[in-house]
């Protein structure tokens, strides 16, 4: 093994013992599931807003820092242009946000709060404390959970930074 290489990096799978493929034993199977579970908390709370749950991202981001540049936003969110601009397209048609040039930059395109998305972040701070409600997990666990999600996300996103080797003809 190479020295000089980063050590939270494997060069080697590891050993896994039992059935590696039972569908219980899969991270992804977990992610998708509680993916879909915790999305279904946030859409009835989120219905009344006007927000789909990734709009409400959107305003979170903006609530946090307005304006920012249409690429601030797709590294914050981790989305790509093509799935942002529509959602922002009907943010701005429900009047919650503004997309301008920027004077300094035309070929920037920034985004900002209206008075309405900024009066909407009133009634999103009930959002939070009603799904931790709902959930029936402490504060804790969700941090803990948070945290550990994050950090996967993050090794995600290093393991992507590798070139797969080029597939194969009979690859599928």
């Amino acid at each position: 093994m190479d020295d000089t290489a980063d050590p939270g990096i494997r060069t080697e799978p590891p050993e896994i013992p039992g059935d590696p493929l039972a569908l219980e034993r899969q991270v992804c199977f977990a992610l998708s599931i509680a993916a879909r579970s915790v999305l279904s908390i946030y859409r009835p709370i989120l219905e009344p807003m006007g927000l789909t749950h990734p709009q409400y991202l959107v305003m979170l981001a903006l609530w946090g820092q307005s304006p920012l540049a249409v690429k601030e936003l797709i590294e914050m969110l981790q989305l790509d242009g093509p799935t942002l601009s529509p959602m922002l397209k009907r943010l701005e048609a429900a009047g919650l946000v503004t997309r301008t040039r920027d004077p300094h930059d035309e070929r920037q395109l920034r985004v900002g709060l209206t008075e309405q998305g900024r009066a909407l972040r009133q009634q999103a701070l009930n959002v939070p404390p009603t799904v931790v409600a709902r959930l029936g997990m402490s504060l804790g666990d969700l941090e803990e959970l948070r945290i550990g999600l994050t950090a996967l996300n993050d090794a995600a996103r290093r393991a992507d930074v590798r070139p797969l080797p080029a597939p194969g003809h009979d690859s599928i």
